[in-house]
């Protein structure tokens, strides 16, 4: 069993800690939000992802999982600190690494033996290196620890499933000690022969970002195919599906739709792209992927003005405000820039989200929260499906047409067919794929 400090209860701090717990290990999660901690002291989490209040509960009550808004009574309890706070864009597009730093010099201070501190969240390459010179700094007087990196692979919505069940655990250390440390802590996943990449620091932190763009290249890819495809009358989802087939390619993150958002894809993108500019390179297919994914708003909103030419005056009723389904992150969701757009044109806005409409309503306020899909196509002149939850992938189109003032959806995740909706009488439009029936 290894005694383990994980600083920050965000996403990744909190998902990484109750797992890690579930491997047997204690471990001291660690943020300076009182409120917060006080929360998860009565169970209330902070996102929403599926499984994780009852992976909480269980190791609270096993007493493997603690909560405190102390770094010096967690390290004092644990040999291990993961520095799992947030690193967000800053206006630049580099990683911001404020609290990252923050957190360093903190743990100088009250460094009092042998440790080892793990960077957890993402961060640029040469950053852990920054981390050590920042506790150097601040230790009262020297004592030994090692550095060490391990990115993150979690998808919000199936994050504990990826933690348990891994493709693969990256591990960047800078000694013998610390490599068997790190290893000891996953030693729960040699049984299911997860493969484990031992490697040295900077290409562990080079290594999640390399991967994070790559999935949003192949995102913008397929999405720019079917803008192609609408232009030539091809079928997206067939071209995806036979471009899947082969093992090069694979199948995965090959569905056109709104593109990335969230915490992760966004951020990641622009943050090498800076890594490329400092070291003196440049990411152009990387830019050129950010481009892509930034003009899919206006993509849809073309496809609306084809099915309502005048917006203005209108009701639209939007489906989903979650960049993805399964969570509650509304982080660079492609319903953020749908908005500002719709707004612009004069719309009124019903909407509605199983569960991302609270994060939603602090950034817009102004807009009719509705209680499920049917509530919010009332008087819709007419409604865009933006995230694919289950909920909307089998609506009833008889009863959602006879609410709506016109019956006209855009769908802008390829969930219904052209078919389907011409049965039920719509106007319908999706994206990459031949709108007859």
């Amino acid at each position: 069993m290894s005694r383990i400090c994980m600083i920050g209860t965000g996403y990744v701090g909190l998902v990484s800690g109750a797992c890690l717990a579930d491997f047997g290990h204690e471990v001291w999660c660690v943020d300076i939000n009182e409120k917060r901690i006080a929360e998860l002291h009565e169970n209330i989490m902070p996102i929403y992802e599926p499984g994780l209040e009852q992976l909480v509960a269980k190791n609270v009550a096993g007493k493997r999982l603690f909560f405190t808004t102390s770094l010096t009574e967690a390290m004092k309890a644990t040999d291990v600190i993961f520095i799992a706070v947030q690193t967000p864009m800053a206006d630049t597009g580099e990683a911001n690494l404020e609290y990252v730093l923050n957190v360093a010099r903190e743990i100088g201070e009250a460094m009092d033996r042998y440790t080892v501190v793990v960077t957890k969240s993402t961060v640029p390459v040469g950053t852990s290196r920054k981390v050590k010179e920042a506790i150097l700094a601040a230790q009262p007087e020297p004592v030994p620890f090692d550095m060490a990196s391990n990115p993150e692979f979690l998808r919000e919505g199936s994050s504990i499933e990826d933690f348990m069940r891994p493709d693969r655990v990256v591990i960047g250390t800078e000694s013998e000690k610390a490599k068997q440390i790190m290893s000891d802590i996953y030693r729960p996943l040699y049984l299911l022969e997860t493969p484990i990449v031992h490697t040295d620091i900077e290409t562990s932190e080079l290594i999640k970002y390399a991967s994070n763009a790559f999935l949003a290249v192949k995102i913008s890819y397929i999405n720019e195919l079917a803008t192609l495809a609408d232009a030539v009358g091809a079928n997206i989802g067939m071209v995806a599906k036979a471009m899947g087939l082969d093992k090069r390619i694979g199948s995965k993150f090959l569905h056109a739709g709104l593109g990335y958002g969230g915490s992760c894809l966004p951020k990641d993108t622009n943050a090498i792209v800076h890594i490329a500019e400092t070291a003196g390179t440049d990411m152009t297919i990387v830019r050129a992927a950010i481009g892509v994914n930034a003009g899919l708003p206006d993509v849809a909103m073309a496809k609306a003005r084809e099915l309502t030419p005048d917006l203005k005056g209108r009701t639209v009723a939007l489906l989903g405000l979650s960049f993805k389904p399964n969570t509650d992150d509304i982080r660079d969701a492609p319903s953020r820039g749908l908005v500002q757009r719709l707004q612009a044109a004069g719309a009124t806005l019903r909407v509605h989200d199983p569960v991302a409409a609270a994060n939603f309503r602090e950034v817009h306020p102004e807009l009719m929260y509705c209680d499920g899909p049917y509530h919010a196509c009332e008087g819709a002149d007419l409604a865009i499906l933006v995230t694919e939850w289950n909920e909307y992938r089998q609506l009833d189109l008889q009863r959602l047409g006879g609410l709506m003032k016109g019956k006209v959806f855009l769908d802008c995740r390829n969930v219904y067919t052209s078919r389907m909706m011409a049965d039920a009488g719509f106007r319908y439009r999706s994206f990459g794929r031949p709108d007859r029936a």
